[in-house]
């Protein structure tokens, strides 16, 4: 199998189109809870706080003349980014499991509540067994 052969069927794999997918649905989302954090979540923490940018706070540990910034603002603004990205994930992914349960439930008390199938007539006979069978009989008769 040739090499463009071999990466088509690995890029047109369901898994792989599905793994695409969810990357560019998941950037997405990325983009929209890094917006929560920074334009909704941490301007009312920073009034709380003092009236405080996190993103600028910094300690300087170089001199006035070779500036060398520590940017823990950054980094808390990060972590709040982290802690709401794993906590939105977590409550969509409990309640997805949540509904699948459901569905099972609901698909398995319709099962129980389906009555049972009839069994399957017994098939009729051939005649050549219908043949031997009466041969059978006549042996047995005689």
């Amino acid at each position: 199998m040739g090499f463009l052969q071999e990466f088509k069927k690995f890029a047109l794999k369901g898994n792989v189109v599905d793994m695409a997918v969810g990357v560019i649905i998941g950037g997405a989302f990325g983009k929209i809870v890094t917006s929560l954090v920074n334009d909704v979540i941490m301007p009312p923490l920073g009034m709380l706080i003092g009236k405080v940018n996190f993103t600028d706070l910094a300690l300087n540990l170089g001199t006035e003349a070779a500036p060398v910034m520590w940017k823990y603002g950054a980094f808390l603004q990060n972590v709040f980014d982290f802690l709401i990205v794993a906590l939105s994930i977590f409550l969509l992914i409990k309640g997805l499991n949540r509904l699948s349960e459901l569905t099972k439930k609901k698909e398995a008390e319709e099962a129980a509540a389906a009555p049972a199938p009839a069994p399957a007539p017994e098939p009729e006979p051939t005649k050549e067994e219908v043949l031997l069978t009466e041969i059978r009989d006549l042996l047995k008769n005689k």
